[in-house]
């Protein structure tokens, strides 16, 4: 371990990186419709600022429901689905946050770091999920983060009901899936409850670097690949107190050494504790090589845009900045600066082995890009390529990145 500034959360071996590219690429935003009373109102942008997450009340979360996904697909749940399978890991968080675990019947393995997920049918391939897997799990219901777009008509022609999820690049959005997986699976309260408390600890993290310089930050995925501007985790990083040094580019292009840089960041985002990326080029020639000057991560937290991937992420990362600013390179230890250990929430906790899951960063082992899980979190760089225009985009990125076996496990 180095005896430099860092924050070590509960780490596991692996990433969770594969968020719902192909999602984006509809260009459709889900929309809800009910029999019964009006579902409720979608977080308002700003809504972190002030602590107030999306309003919803049990009273609509009444069946039959009806609801149009990201493919333009409505589908009908006429009760209560009893039987939920998710095929990429951000949305079973996000059903074990709403205390829905029980309903659960099958996971992606990268979802393993759950309390209890490694009992439920492991529903992988050896890319995305196995069709036959899933439908062994006779599922009421199929949640299908954003990164899992190959996935979900070949489950659709086996009669499943799937519902397939856009991109999430912001906290606002991670707000809003889990206002619509809570209204999907009639857990209406609980989403609000659970999103109540992500923008409490949104508003609890800016509050707390309000008086602090705040350090340009950048977080590697490997191969020369970062995580730039319109994403969760740019969202992430921005409410934890940093700048993203890679703001000028979008989603998670691949940057050549010399750009890397020339964005000169002043703190390193890495989920490897050994941070051993500091010691390789071009990172060991920024001023937070120079100075040895990062943050570790939970892994399956950072890359997985689900609601406790928001709060552990933001309170680690802000008192990192704290920390920084006060104790200059002095180590310290995440657990014992009032950021999480890593199990932050009830069925929530890494069991150790490793595996993420995966929205772009968010995913099933497969490279994509919503993030939920990027593998190579502290990858070594691939060299001089060039950095990608800033509208190199997701789906382009998560294309490269498959192609390389840089990132993965996504959302």
């Amino acid at each position: 371990m180095r005896d430099s500034f860092a924050i070590a959360m509960a780490m596991l071996v692996a990433t969770a990186l594969i968020g719902g590219v192909a999602g984006t690429a509809t260009g459709a935003q889900p929309t809800i419709s009910t029999d019964g009373p009006a579902a409720g109102a979608q977080p308002a942008v700003g809504a972190a600022a002030t602590g107030a997450g999306p309003a919803q009340t049990d009273g609509a979360c009444g069946f039959p429901y009806n609801a149009t996904d990201a493919t333009g697909e409505t589908i009908t749940l006429e009760e209560r689905p009893d039987r939920i399978t998710t095929i990429n890991p951000s949305a079973a968080q996000t059903l074990w946050e709403l205390g829905a675990q029980d309903r659960v019947v099958g996971v992606s393995q990268f979802a393993f770091y759950l309390d209890g997920a490694e009992e439920r049918a492991n529903v992988s391939a050896s890319f995305g999920a196995s069709v036959e897997r899933v439908v062994d799990t006779e599922p009421d219901l199929v949640l299908a983060p954003n990164s899992s777009a190959a996935d979900v008509e070949p489950l659709r022609e086996q009669g499943l009901t799937v519902y397939h999820f856009p991109a999430a690049t912001s906290i606002d959005d991670i707000a809003e899936k889990t206002e619509t997986i809570g209204r999907l699976v009639g857990a209406c309260g609980a989403a609000s409850e659970t999103n109540a408390e992500m923008y409490d600890a949104v508003e609890a993290a800016e509050e707390r670097t309000s008086g602090v310089e705040r350090p340009t930050a950048l977080y590697p995925l490997g191969g020369g690949y970062v995580a730039a501007n319109n994403t969760f985790i740019d969202a992430i990083m921005n409410a934890g107190g940093t700048d993203n040094a890679a703001a000028e580019y979008e989603a998670y292009p691949q940057l050549s050494d010399e750009v890397i840089l020339e964005t000169d960041p002043e703190l390193i985002i890495v989920t490897d504790p050994e941070a051993a990326i500091l010691d390789q080029e071009p990172y060991a020639s920024t001023t937070a090589g120079a100075e040895d000057s990062y943050v570790v991560l939970n892994v399956n937290y950072l890359n997985q845009p689900a609601p406790r991937s928001v709060i552990e992420s933001t309170t680690t990362l802000s008192n990192a900045v704290v920390e920084l600013q006060s104790d200059g390179s002095e180590s310290t230890d995440g657990a014992e600066d009032g950021s999480s250990d890593g199990d932050g929430s009830d069925g929530g906790d890494s069991s150790g082995d490793g595996s993420g899951d995966g929205d772009t960063p968010d995913g099933d082992g497969s490279t994509t890009g919503d993030s939920d899980g990027s593998d190579g979190g502290d990858g070594e760089s691939a060299g001089d390529t060039g950095a990608e225009s800033p509208g190199f985009g997701v789906v382009a990125a998560a294309l490269a990145l498959l192609a390389t076996g840089l990132l993965a496990r996504r959302e």
